[in-house]
């Protein structure tokens, strides 16, 4: 279904990162996990994970873009939001999309794994999570190129300490020398710290490259179950 939107606000949420809020003219329903596509032109749309989950997001729906120089895929979305926003003009959405939706009714424990701006994803399910006051183990997996990426560490760091249930664990690939957490490769901190993911259900967002080769690593090795496994990229790779 395509929408109309406004552009409520456009903030840094760190080098060539930005959080955009929306505001559509009809409400979305959507799943958490589920993401929208942005109409840029007839046959080209461009999907972003709502970082917002669908029992807190007051009628918003709020993305997170990555958009670096050599990212013109992602740049031009964001000068055209900019634009928008500029003049008061509308952005068109095509929303929801998506089948890697968190499964409530499940019990099992979840496994979270976010490569860079495929947090939003994430932090969709674990938001709502929280509102539904579900009580499953949630483990959730950051990896980013240094520490200045993980723009919410700090928020995810203080809601970890609120509830018994959630875990996050950090990953950086360039790490600085004050830095106390894990570096190297996110699916290898993964790897490293469970013996089996048999019994969970895992939830990935990144690129497709990763997706591909977390559901081989984690199948072969860690005894991860396909059918619990849950990524948009599965509909394409």
């Amino acid at each position: 279904m395509t929408i109309q939107c406004k552009v409520k606000s456009i903030e840094p949420l760190a080098s060539n990162t930005y959080q955009i809020l929306l505001h559509p003219e009809t409400p979305v329903s959507f799943k958490a996990g589920q993401y929208l596509m942005v109409v840029m032109g007839e046959k080209d749309k461009r999907p972003f994970s709502i970082a917002s989950s669908p029992c807190r997001h007051e009628g918003e729906l709020e993305l997170h873009i990555g958009a670096a120089e050599h990212n013109a895929y992602a740049l031009e979305v964001v000068e055209a939001m900019q634009q928008a926003l500029k003049d008061g003009g509308n952005i068109v959405i095509d929303a929801p999309h998506g089948d890697a939706w968190i499964r409530e009714e499940s019990e099992r424990p979840l496994l979270l794994i976010a490569g860079g701006t495929g947090f939003s994803y994430v932090r969709s399910i674990l938001d709502h999570c929280i509102a539904q006051s579900k009580n499953n183990e949630i483990h959730l997996y950051w990896g980013a190129r240094d520490q200045s990426q993980l723009y919410a560490s700090e928020e995810l760091s203080k809601i970890a300490e609120s509830y018994s249930n959630v875990h996050y664990i950090p990953v950086v690939e360039d790490a600085q020398q004050q830095w106390t957490g894990k570096v190297g490769n996110v699916l290898q901190a993964v790897l490293e710290d469970f013996e089996s993911l048999a019994d969970y259900d895992v939830y990935i967002a990144g690129r497709f490259e990763m997706a591909g080769a977390a559901r081989e690593m984690f199948t072969q090795q860690k005894e991860a179950q396909t059918e619990h496994m849950f990524a948009d990229a599965y509909a394409f790779i």
